[in-house]
């Protein structure tokens, strides 16, 4: 019978690796400790910052997702969460058609803005299908449609 005989790299690796999924698997446990200036959103920050640039050295800085046929889409896009919401605030918008609701954008931006749902829809828009990837696991190719960012900021 062979020895089981593992190396030290082999351990550290596995361990690096294993310790990575359990922390990953538990993202709300971290949530106290992701606020602005925290350590640990620092590093998660850099480490999506070196992800990205990683990303356009090897795919070139205009790629962009891959896009589908409508023969493609399999199943209707699964929405996350709770999609009829049994609060006040909610009913109120919706028995006002959402007229009165209006998407803010604000913050660490330059141009903050407040634009209600008639301006949204008025905007140019484009559609395209392409691949959802959830972190929960699943995935499906769905058609979206909307107001591309840049023509909301510019």
């Amino acid at each position: 019978m062979a020895k089981f005989e593992i190396s030290r790299r082999k351990f550290l690796t596995g361990a690096s690796l294993g310790a990575s999924g359990i922390m990953l698997s538990g993202c709300d446990a971290f949530d106290s400790q992701l606020g602005v200036g925290s350590g640990l959103r620092s590093f998660l920050e850099n480490a999506n910052g070196l992800t990205y640039r990683a990303q356009r050295l090897l795919a070139g800085s205009d790629a962009l997702a891959p896009e589908f046929t409508e023969a493609d889409i399999r199943q209707p896009q699964r929405p996350n969460g709770v999609t009829a919401p049994d609060d006040d605030v909610y009913k109120g918008l919706l028995a006002n058609n959402f007229a009165d609701w209006r998407l803010e954008v604000s913050g660490l931006v330059e141009k903050p803005l407040s634009l209600s749902r008639e301006q949204l829809q008025n905007m140019p828009s484009r559609t395209q299908i392409t691949r959802h990837d959830c972190v929960e696991g699943w995935s499906c190719i769905a058609k979206w449609t909307g107001t591309p960012l840049s023509l909301v900021l510019d």
